[in-house]
């Protein structure tokens, strides 16, 4: 679905609108235009419920519509000021769909710092997605969604970046929630192509003919039991004047379906789930569209290798060796650990564009998810110290936010084969997701980053506003950083 649209006003209309939020602090007090519209009763209620800590206070206005008062906590960072107040939004989301309310006014406190209503309405719009494209019936009664959100006194470079940033978690979201009967590779590279064209970025799509050709052995040998072709997507966003900058690469492993192979993985809580397998190439699509809507002056290329991995008669086998694309050799000791092999192939390819900065994204291991739950993102990487320290800054801003792991040799001692260059994969190893960028780095020679979004990337259960099933993990983040990035460069 397509995000609500958020748009900025200097300020209030003279007549009042059906429905306004307005973010005070602690003690602040509400703008002089609103206090003038309740009637006394109306004051001395909110004045009691302020007074009881009442974090979202809602003041019907018979006949005129809605004032939603809610108080901006007290927490000990800004950082953690702004992550409460899009839980606020997400609360106040809840209310605004039971009101049935259309279009919504944010205003902040005059004591209220001026990110804060930008804040809330990104909770409110994040919370207000959903994804229903296959239901025939239609609901009853039918709801009245939110579709508008303007954010009183915003500056209008801030209304469009979030705009930007929202569309492409959108994007991810509606990628990871499309079901794999809806989105074979091929589709899924059309999908990709169709959003780049919507965005503003290019895409060139790699059929199997041309994989063969560059040798993708990783690639290709995930994809051997299934009976549909793979592909490999190439997306670019190069603004005027950055087509020859070295670009930042986004590598995202685009398994549409993982069954796990012949190492078949079991059902409940686990292969049911895995449509969701493609979220970190969903995310390069989401970063690649907010960047380009943004405008951001920086030119970044994506590359999505995909293919779903079942278990067909001519699937790979634990035991085989495969030739990766840069020619080394791999024995191959779990097809369920397939994520890697197709990265592999896409960090070594990544090599030509001579990039500054590499960063894959991927839902690679369970180890990763064990670690740091549904609450953080796994870090492993050869980056600068102050590169590592910038995306983590934009983590904490945007509360994405990233535990870094260190890549110590004995882990990459895990890989080590007696039939091949390399093994992908230890069965029974410790800290698997530590071993798996190990083998990862194995096929960089640049500055790299990897991401391990296996625990928040998918949900079972709604968590406020990231809602349930895709999230959309790792556009924020990964927007925010090179928002932040590009300005240094």
């Amino acid at each position: 679905m397509r995000a609500p649209k958020i748009h900025s006003s200097p300020t209030l209309p003279s007549v009042l609108p059906p429905a306004i939020a307005v973010l005070v602090a602690a003690e602040g007090a509400l703008p002089a235009s609103l206090a003038s519209a309740l009637t006394a009763p109306e004051a001395e209620w909110l004045a009691a419920e302020r007074a009881a800590k009442t974090p979202l206070v809602r003041v019907v206005r018979y006949g005129q519509g809605m004032i939603y008062v809610l108080t901006a906590p007290v927490k000990p960072t800004p950082d953690l000021v702004r992550e409460a107040v899009r839980k606020l939004g997400h609360q106040l989301q809840a209310l605004l769909l039971a009101d049935r309310v259309e279009a919504l006014h944010v205003i902040g406190g005059e004591t209220v710092s001026a990110d804060l209503p930008l804040a809330l309405a990104e909770g409110v719009v994040l919370s207000a997605y959903y994804f229903a494209p296959y239901k025939t019936k239609p609901e009853d009664p039918k709801p009245v969604r939110l579709t508008e959100v303007t954010v009183v006194g915003a500056a209008e470079a801030d209304i469009n970046w979030l705009a930007a940033v929202l569309d492409g978690v959108f994007l991810t979201r509606d990628l990871v929630n499309t079901p794999f009967s809806h989105q074979s590779a091929v589709q899924f590279a059309d999908q990709l192509s169709e959003a780049g064209q919507k965005a503003g970025y290019s895409t060139e799509i790699l059929d199997q003919p041309r994989i063969q050709t560059l040798k993708m052995g990783g690639l290709l040998a995930v994809n051997q039991g299934s009976p549909d072709p793979p592909t490999f997507s190439i997306l670019e966003y190069a603004p005027a004047g950055t087509e020859q900058d070295a670009p930042i690469v986004l590598v995202g492993k685009g398994v549409v379906f993982d069954t796990g192979g012949l190492s078949l993985k079991p059902t409940p809580n686990s292969m049911d789930f895995m449509k969701s397998d493609m979220a970190g190439a969903a995310a390069v699509a989401g970063t690649l569209a907010a960047l380009a809507l943004a405008g951001v002056k920086r030119r970044v290329v994506g590359l999505i290798p995909a293919t779903d991995n079942r278990p067909g008669e001519a699937a790979f086998a634990p035991g085989d060796v495969i030739t990766m694309h840069d020619g080394q050799t791999v024995e191959i000791t779990n097809t369920d650990a397939e994520g890697r092999l197709i990265l592999a192939d896409a960090l070594s390819f990544a090599k030509r564009y001579q990039p500054s900065l590499v960063i894959d994204i991927a839902t690679l291991t369970g180890a990763a998810a064990a670690a740091v739950g549904k609450e953080g993102i796994v870090l492993v990487g050869n980056a600068s110290e102050e590169v590592k320290d910038a995306l983590k800054a934009a983590g904490h801003r945007v509360h994405e936010r990233l535990v870094e792991f260190p890549l110590w040799d004995e882990y990459k001692e895990q890989l080590k084969s007696d039939l091949a260059d390399l093994k992908h994969y230890q069965p029974g190893a410790q800290a698997g997701h530590v071993s798996a960028a190990g083998f990862l780095e194995a096929f960089t020679s640049y500055p790299w980053l990897h991401l391990d979004i296996a625990g928040p990337s998918f949900l079972f259960a709604p968590d406020s506003y990231r809602g349930k099933g895709g999230t959309g993990t790792a556009v924020r983040l990964l927007t925010e950083f090179l928002k932040s990035f590009s300005s240094k460069s």
